[in-house]
């Protein structure tokens, strides 16, 4: 009996692996540094340090939004950043059966209370998005984007400069970590 759970357990697996599906949430223990180390080789000491004098900078960055967006993977709120690239993504297209159809799939994967990556919106912002759902626009999302832009500033943002995976990130390059104090700039 045991040695069957086992394989199905293998199985199972091997088939949320194949289809790309993986319902095993990261561990607290997981290492959240930077997986991907090759697309962090061109980086320098100064720009990894410009992510702590603000988060405009971090966000500017595209090195800078794939750490960040792995530190909220390992803290469960990496919808916030992917709500956020979506958006900005939905402000770049010009067609506007795309618009539509990429507003449509924000508000599924985001917004909509079926979502499991639902992000944290509050029910002022919720009317707007469903007023503007009527006719979704490049703006649609404008207001929820703020909101959570301004959750990740304030909230994870400070959480992030003073984590083991950017201070070690950051020695990793050459930086002193010893002046890091964030303060929500």
């Amino acid at each position: 009996m045991r040695e069957t759970s086992s394989k199905m357990g293998s199985a199972w697996s091997m088939v949320e692996w194949l289809v790309g599906l993986s319902v095993k949430p990261p561990s607290p223990t997981d290492d959240c540094s930077p997986r991907d180390n090759e697309e962090l080789t061109s980086l320098t000491v100064v720009e990894v340090q410009s992510w702590s004098d603000s988060f405009e900078r971090l966000m500017a960055s595209l090195s800078g939004r794939r750490v960040f967006r792995e530190f909220l993977r390992c803290e469960y709120s990496e919808e916030n950043i992917l709500f956020w690239l979506a958006c900005e993504d939905l402000k770049k297209e010009n067609n506007p059966e795309k618009i539509e159809e990429k507003a449509r799939m924000i508000y599924e994967d985001y917004v909509s209370i079926l979502s499991p990556r639902e992000v944290s919106l509050d029910s002022r912002v919720r009317e707007i998005i469903n007023k503007n759902m009527m006719s979704p626009t490049q703006r649609t999302f404008d207001e929820a984007q703020l909101q959570i832009y301004t959750l990740m500033h304030r909230d994870s943002y400070p959480r992030f400069v003073n984590s083991p995976a950017y201070r070690n990130l950051l020695k990793s390059y050459g930086g002193s970590v010893k002046d890091l104090a964030v303060t929500a700039t």
